[in-house]
């Protein structure tokens, strides 16, 4: 099993790869317990891991949510108003968020798989030397 760690990365969606993310990795119970809260939006998205259930009271824009298994295959996808409670999902190992409508747009739907790239092996992904999309450690 994988030790994921605060940081940032970009997510690739399978089948759309030349069109990465930038992505926030939420790691530690602390970076996880303030997700989205307090801001008045996010460029990109934020992973929660581990994670299978999420909320947004107290949050101050709608979020896509999805619930990711742990090979990073989209087990659902749903939209959450601000003050709402999400399902948990037992299968779910990982939650990815973003500003609601942002999901459908990258191809994020049930049944594809995503990777993340840490932040150094994006950089080198970019200038071509590095080819690795595996999770971030």
């Amino acid at each position: 099993m994988r030790r994921w760690h605060d940081g940032i990365g970009e997510l690739l969606v399978e089948g759309r790869e030349e069109t990465p993310v930038t992505l926030r990795i939420a790691a530690s119970s602390r970076t996880r317990a303030r997700g989205l809260l307090g801001r008045d939006g996010i460029d990109g998205a934020m992973l929660l891991t581990p994670c299978n259930s999420v909320h947004t009271f107290r949050m101050r824009f709608p979020i896509d949510v999805a619930y990711l298994d742990r090979g990073l295959r989209v087990l659902a996808v749903h939209t959450l108003r601000p003050g709402r409670l999400g399902m948990v999902r037992v299968r779910a190992r990982h939650v990815l968020e973003a500003e609601a409508g942002s999901m459908a747009g990258w191809g994020v739907v049930p049944g594809v798989r995503v990777s993340v790239v840490a932040a150094g092996a994006a950089q080198g992904r970019r200038k071509g030397r590095n080819q690795d999309s595996g999770p971030a450690c």
